[in-house]
């Protein structure tokens, strides 16, 4: 068991793969549950021994949500550092040196879905859950990194609309359809496991990639990469935010 903050997240060895349970109720992005994944991606990468297969899997615990993403009450208390350190780990997620799947157990709103879709692959439950951009429903602008990530991940720009200006609800089946996620499996558990199958499958790209599979990833998404990093806030200082309900999930 990797030393991360085992009561937001937990991640654990089983070679090939580094398995990261989220553990924080809804799985909003507060701080402390920023500061646990990074923790954990900084351990894993400080101690992959190179030359070997690896592969990130994670998932979370609640069976409801996968995580809702940022949380407007701690940005007002925090101002733009919040928003620094939501994006740094987003694009570190997004360019991260192994393989990475995401196992969608539950619903991925908004911040949610954008870390769902900084992942390389991902599988999402059919039972149950949507995958959904609902800032435009908030109302809260997103920056430049944000949308340039969910842009450099979405096969279509009708699509993209779609996500952005609806707001639309995708479920498994449709999500599969148009291409949010590689495969669809019928519960909590079976996400997970087929999860883990996929991450196998190309976890041996890490045996010589190594630091370059990263690189590879920085290159490919470039934008969003840049945007994350250096981006800053956009339009979203221009707007007055207020802590908006709950999604009805």
């Amino acid at each position: 068991m990797l030393p991360v903050c085992v009561c937001l997240c937990v991640c654990v060895c089983v070679c090939p793969l580094y398995i990261l349970a989220f553990r924080n109720g809804e799985n909003f992005f507060d701080v402390p549950f920023m500061d646990a994944l990074e923790a954990a991606l900084d351990y894993i990468e400080q101690h992959h021994p190179p030359g070997t297969a690896g592969a990130l899997v994670t998932y979370a615990e609640s069976s409801k949500v996968y995580c809702n993403g940022l949380r407007l009450d701690i940005f007002q208390k925090v101002g733009a550092k919040y928003f620094d350190q939501s994006q740094r780990v987003l694009r570190r997620f997004l360019t991260f040196q192994l393989p990475t799947v995401a196992a969608i157990t539950g619903h991925a709103f908004a911040g949610g879905c954008m870390l769902a879709m900084a992942h390389d692959y991902r599988v999402m439950r059919s039972d149950r859950g949507f995958m959904c951009m609902n800032e435009v429903d908030l109302p809260a602008a997103m920056t430049p990194g944000m949308l340039a990530l969910v842009q450099a991940k979405v096969p279509n720009p009708l699509l993209f609309r779609d996500m952005i200006l609806q707001a639309h609800k995708f479920n498994a089946d449709e999500a599969l359809r148009v291409g949010l996620v590689d495969e669809i499996s019928p519960s909590p558990a079976a996400t997970v496991e087929a999860a883990k199958a996929l991450a196998t499958r190309w976890s041996s790209k890490a045996i010589k990639a190594g630091v370059v599979y990263g690189y590879l990833k920085q290159q490919m998404y470039v934008d969003a990469a840049r945007a994350l990093e250096h981006g800053g806030m956009g339009f979203s200082t221009k707007v007055k935010l207020t802590a908006p309900p709950k999604p009805k999930l």
